[in-house]
This record gives structure tokens, sequence and C-alpha cells, in this order.
């Protein structure tokens, strides 16, 4: 079915109409689709997200992500409601490990520290001892010292991108991953790359063909200056700056509409075109109408777990280059 200019017109005022009776400002994230983004006060990753929540005067939080999104919004901001949509909109990456699988695994390695990415539950983030996100998990590795051994979780792409770079042998890495990710393959990049000789590089390191990526960098096939990983965040800044006329991008393809915003004149081209997050989609227009008009689904921290999972949160942003999220 499709969807008239006026119609979008007419539910983007009953949006904001309701969104202001409530009081309530609307967090979209970067990956939910182009009318859910266009209608929102703020468009960004997760935690850049979570700590305008924190920031903003608002009493109400509407979070147009996923469930663990909401949470991390609620652990930054325990005084206020945070509404998500959908309340069953899950996350495959976060559902790979458990608190208590975390917790099997911690005690297998007694003395290491644990990093978690923010892309987990509020349960996993309580057994951390300190967060990440895509943009800082190398410095966060980094600032451990190099006698305590590292317990990275739950993405294994990010974990090796993190041992890559830092070049230490002490990390274990979680064997989770985002199936959305994980499925933008070796085969399509190689492929997309040799169709678009002179493109750019976008590349998120969740995904399953950084790997491919820098062994064609490897072979001379892709030139180092071309290819960038970077998390959400960085996308975009480099989109701002680059001078080349197309780049090919590497992640969940929401994310298009904001590098095409940021940057008209470039063509922004997905990797696969087909990696569309089912739980991000599950935020539609009339989920988002609803969720203001009924006020649902609040989303709440258990209080025996919020208060380590905030410190883990925050112990990260004291590092400092969190601005930018997964």
């Amino acid at each position: 079915m499709t969807i008239t200019a006026t119609a979008t017109r007419t539910w983007a005022r009953a949006v904001r109409d309701q969104a202001a009776r409530l009081g309530a400002v609307i967090l979209a994230h970067n990956y939910q689709a182009p009318q859910i983004q266009d209608v929102a006060d703020h468009v960004g990753d997760s935690l850049a997200l979570s700590r305008i929540a924190a920031s903003c005067d608002a009493g109400t939080i509407v979070f147009a992500g996923v469930h663990f999104m909401a949470e991390t919004a609620k652990l930054l901001s325990p005084d206020k409601r945070v509404l998500i949509p959908d309340a069953s909109a899950g996350c495959s990456l976060a559902d790979s490990i458990t608190a208590d699988q975390l917790r099997a695994w911690k005690r297998k390695h007694p003395g290491a520290v644990t990093v978690s990415y923010v892309n987990t539950t509020a349960e996993v983030k309580a057994e951390t001892d300190i967060c990440c996100t895509s943009s800082n998990a190398v410095d966060v590795v980094r600032s451990i010292p190099p006698d305590r051994p590292v317990l990275f979780c739950p993405d294994q792409f990010l974990g090796a991108h993190v041992r890559r770079v830092t070049g230490r042998g002490d990390i274990h890495v979680w064997m989770g991953e985002c199936h959305v990710h994980a499925e933008i393959s070796p085969t399509e990049l190689m492929a997309q790359v040799h169709s678009h000789h002179d493109a750019e590089l976008f590349i998120h390191p969740e995904c399953g063909c950084t790997t491919a990526a820098l062994w064609l960098t490897g072979r001379g096939e892709l030139p180092a200056e071309r290819i960038r990983v970077l998390s959400t965040g960085g996308m975009l800044e480099a989109a701002r700056t680059t001078g080349t006329g197309e780049v090919l991008v590497a992640t969940e393809v929401g994310m298009l509409h904001q590098l095409r915003q940021a940057n008209p004149s470039v063509r922004f081209t997905a990797v696969n075109p087909r990696a569309a997050c089912p739980f991000m989609r599950m935020t539609t227009p009339d989920r988002l109408l609803a969720c203001l008009r009924e006020g649902r689904d609040e989303v709440r921290v258990d209080a025996s777990i919020a208060p380590p999972a905030r410190a883990a949160v925050e112990r990260m942003i004291a590092i400092g280059r969190s601005g930018g999220g997964e």
C-alpha cells in the first residue's frame, strides 16, 4: 500500500501534536525507517540519544529503536518516563549473551576485565566492568592494564577488530553477532568494490565482511585510503567531508537516509541493500502514534541491576571519545 504525501504530512502533524501534549521528546535511531527519522526531535546512535535523553528537559522520552536502547536511556535518565513504540523490538546481538552466560564465562577467567558492547541488555551491563561503543572500543580496551586479560562481548566482529588494532593477545571474544551485519558478506562486498572502482568504502566493525575488506587492501585491490572502518557516528562525520562522488556503505540500510542528508552531492550505495533490521522496522508510523496517544510501552529497569549497569556505562563515558555509539 502506497502512503500519499498528504497522509504522511497528516500523520507527522498528529505525532508532533501528541508529543507536545505529552511533553515528550522523540528519539530515533539511525537504523529506523526514513519516515520515523524525519518526525523525530533527534536522530543518532543509541548512546548519543541516551545522553540527549538525560540532558533534555522533557519528562517523557519516546525511543524509536530496540529495547536495549530504551533501557540504556532509562539507565541514564532514571527519573524520566521512557516509552518504546513496541516493547517486543529486540536485538539479535543483545540476545546472543545472557547475564547467566556472562557470569559463567567470568568464572572461567578470574581476574579478567569484562568489556560489554553497549548493544546488550541491562542485566548483562550489570555484570560488566565497563561498556564500550564501536567508536571507543579500542580506547576502552587500551585503558585496561596490560596485565589484566579482557573478556569482550558479545560481538565477535567488533572484538576481532579491537584485537587487531590493539595487538593484544589476551582478549577473549564472545562469539555473538548482529544477524543483519553478519549477512553483509565478503562476496557481496568484493562484487560491489569491483563494480564501483572509484568509490570509498564505509564499513561498520560489526560486519562480517570487515576482514575481507582488509584482505582486499592487503592484496592491493582496494586502496587503503578508500576504506574506513567507522561507527555510525563516524560515518556521518566522514560523509560531510568526503571528496569522492560515491561511497559504498556496509551497515544497516536505514543509515543511508542520514548519510544522504549529510551530503546530498554524494551517491551512497548499500553494499547489501537487503540489510534491513526487522526489529528496527517494528517501529511503524501507527505504533509510534499509538505509543504517544496511549503512553505505552513504558521501559523499566529493575532497581537491583540499575546501579551496576549504570556504572558500567558511566565508566565508559568517563574515558572519553564516547559521543559516538554503535
